[in-house]
């Protein structure tokens, strides 16, 4: 069992060389697009007009108190999302699997719609309050999740129980935040629909580095998982004889995935389908290894975050389209692909 263990291991590790030269090729493309990202907008203003001081002081104030921030919040909120697809896919071994389709995003958002309509004070009691409330709302669902994939087992049943689960959960979040749009105050009404679409305009230095710290914090959690997911995917039984804990495994990756995605929604409202598009991509391109596939969903949500803002700020400027929706134009197609080409394949 051990030599199989062994074999397995070695098929999911790809050449060093190549592992260097997809982080590295990433890693350089996401660089290329915060160049873009900082100098696009409806305020023409670059870095090194910033730097140099060939700007006016209040054109250099937006861009420090404004654009750097949100191009902050985008990096570590793409890269928690794609990250946390990655992880759940490996968790449930589910290639389906990401924190809008399992109902999570929704979860939390209805726990912070709650917040909002019926606790948010002023201060930074209620900033706290909201990342709180968004860290029980996707933990809360997250645990449902893995008890109904424990009760169900492996194979396709377990799959189609998976997705009905959480469509149940989404379309009660649904109900539920219809109920409290009935009754928030004109203020509230607006500020729930402009945050339910998924935007980055909230990202302010006093949020964006209390998101920096807690979703590192995630981030680093899922890459310690990395090897341990590996040996899940022979099975509970073979990684338990191989000396994996898959219920610590499990616990580990629920809670940094309920903290990371519970903050994002808090932050950013949902942002739809990127935890599935990112790493579902990647895996048919480098493989099961997920010691090269969590890295590099994390780059590749960053990524592609990064450039579904820029377009968001540019596209209709001086107006803006919320992310999120850009987001779901590219994931809804692709995830009807996905359904059709698994139904040819049964």
């Amino acid at each position: 069992m051990i030599s199989s263990v062994n074999v397995y291991r070695n098929r999911l590790l790809l050449p060093m060389n190549r592992q260097t030269r997809v982080l590295v090729g990433l890693t350089l493309a996401l660089l290329i697009a915060l160049g873009w990202s900082a100098t696009s907008g409806a305020l023409g203003l670059s870095p090194w007009m910033v730097i140099s001081g060939n700007a006016s002081e209040l054109s250099i104030q937006i861009w420090w108190q404004l654009r750097l921030p949100r191009l902050l919040l985008g990096v570590v909120v793409g890269a928690m999302l794609a990250g946390s697809g990655a992880a759940m896919q490996g968790l449930f071994r589910n290639p389906l699997a990401d924190p809008t389709l399992l109902g999570l995003a929704s979860g939390a958002g209805l726990f912070v719609a709650l917040w909002i309509v019926l606790f948010q004070g002023s201060g930074a009691g209620s900033l706290y309050g909201q990342f709180a409330a968004g860290f029980l709302g996707a933990l809360s669902v997250c645990v449902v999740i893995f008890a109904i994939a424990r009760r169900q087992g492996g194979g396709s049943a377990a799959v189609m129980s998976l997705l009905l689960a959480g469509l149940a959960i989404n379309t009660l979040a649904g109900a539920g935040g219809g109920v409290l749009a009935f009754i928030a105050s004109d203020e509230q009404l607006r500020q729930l629909s402009l945050w339910g679409m998924g935007t980055l305009t909230n990202a302010l230095w006093r949020t964006t580095s209390i998101a920096l710290v807690l979703i590192s914090v995630a981030l680093w959690l899922l890459i310690r998982s990395a090897r341990e997911l590996d040996l899940l995917q022979l099975g509970e039984a073979t990684a338990h004889a191989a000396g994996l804990d898959a219920v610590r495994l499990k616990w580990r990756i629920i809670v940094a995935t309920s903290l990371g995605v519970g903050l994002c929604v808090a932050l950013t409202g949902v942002i739809g389908f990127l935890g599935l598009l990112v790493p579902h991509c990647l895996r048919l391109w480098l493989g099961p290894g997920h010691r090269l596939l969590l890295p590099a969903s994390m780059l590749g949500g960053a990524l592609l975050l990064v450039v579904a803002d820029t377009l968001a700020r540019t596209l209709g400027a001086p107006a803006e389209i919320p992310v999120g929706l850009l987001t779901s134009l590219l994931g809804g197609p692709y995830f009807l692909y996905l359904l059709m080409r698994r139904n040819r394949a049964c």
